[in-house]
C-alpha cells in the first residue's frame, strides 16, 4: 500500500477529532509507517456514527433481512425486546411490525444513530438510549429477547457482548444475532474488496472477510455455546439486492464510514477512479441497467438456561 496512493481529504477530516493516526501522516516517515497510519485510520471507521451515511450503504438492506430474521426467532408475542446496536432502527421497526412486543429498547454507542432511530419511530412501545454492548446497563433477566443485527463483528469483544445479552434475558428467553458473510457470499462488499486487493494487495489487511472472524457459522455457534446458551441454531439469510444502476451501488462507498467506504475515500482521486472502474467491470448488469445480486448473512439463535 504505497503512501502516494492515499488522498488527503479523509486525513484532513480526522484531524479535528484529534485522531492520532491522522496526525502521524503529517510527519516525515517511511512508506511503511505511513501505510500503518492509513490502516489505523480505516479501522477507526469501524465505528458507525453518521446515520445519513449508514442508511444507503447497509441500512436499507438490513431492513430487508430483519422480517425474515424475526420470523425465524419465533419469539412469543407480547415480549420485552432488547435491540443491541440498534443503529438507525431497522430491526426495532421490524420487531414492532412483526412480533407484537410489549416493549422494545434499542441501544447503540452512537448518539447520532439513537437520535435518528428515535425520530423515525413514533410507536410508544419503543425507547432508545446510548449504550455499550459489552456493558449493558440493565438488570439481569429484564428481557424476553435480545437481538443484534449486523453488529457483533464491530464490537471489540463480541463474545462478551453475547454473554451480556444472555445475562439480561430471562430463563428460557432468546438471544439472537445476524452478521454479513463477509468472507463468502456478501457479494456487495466481496466485489469491492476483491477489486481493491487486486489493485493493491496490501489492502487485504483491511478486508472485512479477513478481519471479522466471528462472521461464520462455526464461530457464531461457538460464541453462543460459550455464553451458556442452549438449542443453538445457525442458518443463512439471503438478501436480494437491486441497484438502479452502478451509481446506486457505488455512491454509498463514498460516504467514508465503515471499512470499505473509508478505504475508498482514503485513496487519491486517480486511484479511486481505477477502483471504481474495476468494480464496474466485475458487476453483472441486466438489460434494464439494474444490478441484481444476492448477499448472504449468517443468523444465530439460542435459548437461555439459568
Amino acid at each position: 500500500m504505497s503512501a502516494g496512493a492515499f488522498g488527503e481529504d479523509l486525513v484532513a477530516s480526522l484531524l479535528t477529532a484529534d485522531n492520532t493516526a491522522a496526525h502521524e501522516l503529517l510527519r516525515p516517515q517511511s512508506a511503511q509507517s505511513k501505510s500503518a497510519a492509513i490502516t489505523a485510520i480505516v479501522k477507526s471507521h469501524d465505528v458507525f456514527n453518521r446515520a445519513a451515511s449508514y442508511e444507503p450503504y447497509v441500512g436499507r438492506w438490513s431492513r430487508r433481512l430483519a422480517p425474515e430474521f424475526i420470523e425465524w426467532i419465533a419469539a412469543e408475542r407480547g415480549g420485552r425486546w432488547l435491540d443491541v446496536g440498534c443503529g438507525t432502527g431497522a430491526l426495532t421497526e421490524a420487531i414492532l411490525a412483526h412480533s407484537k412486543p410489549s416493549a422494545v429498547v434499542g441501544v447503540d454507542p452512537s448518539a447520532d444513530f439513537i437520535a435518528h432511530a428515535a425520530a423515525g419511530t413514533s410507536d410508544n412501545r419503543a425507547t432508545f438510549a446510548v449504550g455499550n454492548a459489552m456493558e449493558l446497563e440493565f438488570a439481569d433477566d429484564r428481557f424476553d429477547v435480545a437481538a443484534a443485527a449486523l453488529v457483533l463483528n464491530f464490537v471489540p469483544d463480541p463474545r462478551r457482548a453475547v454473554q451480556e445479552m444472555s445475562r439480561v434475558v430471562r430463563n428460557t428467553g432468546v438471544v439472537a444475532a445476524y452478521v454479513w458473510d463477509y468472507a463468502g457470499e456478501m457479494r456487495m462488499m466481496r466485489r469491492f474488496w476483491d477489486a481493491a486487493v487486486e489493485l493493491d494487495p496490501a489492502a487485504a489487511v483491511l478486508d472485512e472477510g479477513t478481519r471479522f472472524t466471528i462472521c461464520n457459522p462455526v464461530a457464531l455457534r461457538d460464541a453462543f455455546l460459550d455464553a451458556g446458551l442452549s438449542s443453538v441454531e445457525v442458518r443463512a439469510l439471503d438478501c436480494h439486492m437491486e441497484f438502479d444502476d452502478f451509481d446506486d451501488y457505488w455512491r454509498p462507498f463514498l460516504g467514508g464510514q465503515a471499512p470499505a467506504p473509508a478505504y475508498a475515500m482514503s485513496l487519491e482521486e486517480v486511484a479511486r477512479e481505477r477502483l471504481r472502474e474495476r468494480i464496474q467491470s466485475m458487476l453483472p448488469v441486466d438489460p434494464d441497467a439494474k444490478i441484481r445480486m444476492v448477499s448472504r448473512a449468517w443468523a444465530v439463535k439460542g435459548t437461555t438456561a439459568k
